[in-house]
């Protein structure tokens, strides 16, 4: 063999300094006896035994790569070991943006909750539903509130449910838990997504106002001098 192939053998053998998490077995690491082997076209080299699949590989300047340890006999693959590691990478990489897993999130809302707070607690859940999670939303009850009418507290959670700025469906109806009141909800397929409905708010808020300097300085300077004829400054 040449003295290039047994300088690639060295480096791609010298273990890293880390932990390595790419196992797979190459050129003289290979335990199999024999393999069955592709080469770098694709082609089918038939079932050599390893030696005979190392040499086919020196042959080319390039590595011997056991794609399938698990199969009768592995499989091998004679290729750049850069290249290989490239598009396996690669090939991870577009499953993992493809792939999406779906959690139930939860939000939970008081009676008491705030104007505010609601509009935030709405908007994280449009933002859950948008990236195709389910939302388990309950409406918390503590002391006097939990004997009060029925009717009066699902109004209270389907207010709030109101809010909530994109389309979605109720994936299990409002009905009564050991905390309170609970629904499920999901994104309605084909609905519009939140991101194509920020571009319209953007717009309205950078709508010109109108300004009005000179009245709020009057205001205030008749409000003061009210305080001063009353005696409270």
């Amino acid at each position: 063999m040449s003295d290039v192939y047994f300088l690639r053998l060295f480096y791609l053998s010298k273990p890293y300094g880390g932990p390595q998490k790419d196992k797979t077995r190459i050129n003289t690491a290979i335990r199999a006896k024999e393999l069955r082997v592709v080469g770098p076209e694709g082609e089918n080299l038939g079932v050599l035994q390893l030696a005979d699949a190392l040499k086919a590989a020196e042959e080319r300047s390039l590595d011997l790569i056991e794609i399938s340890p698990n199969a009768e006999p592995p499989v091998a693959k004679i290729m750049d070991y850069g290249k290989y590691r490239y598009q396996t990478s690669r090939k991870a990489r577009e499953v993992k943006a493809k792939s999406h897993v779906t959690e139930t999130k939860s939000v939970q809302v008081k009676i008491g909750t705030g104007e505010h707070d609601q509009q935030l607690k709405a908007k994280r859940i449009a933002e859950w539903l948008d990236e195709g999670h389910r939302v388990k939303v309950d409406l918390f009850l503590w002391g006097r509130y939990k004997y009060m009418e029925e009717g009066f507290l699902k109004e209270r959670l389907e207010r709030f449910l109101k809010i909530i700025p994109v389309d979605y469906k109720v994936a299990d109806p409002i009905k009564k838990g050991p905390k309170g009141y609970t629904t499920t909800l999901e994104r309605l397929p084909g609905a519009q997504k939140l991101s194509a409905l920020r571009p319209a708010a953007k717009a309205t808020e950078a709508k010109p106002v109108e300004k009005r300097d000179a009245p709020a300085k009057a205001t205030k300077k008749k409000s003061l001098e009210d305080f001063l004829e009353s005696g409270m400054v």
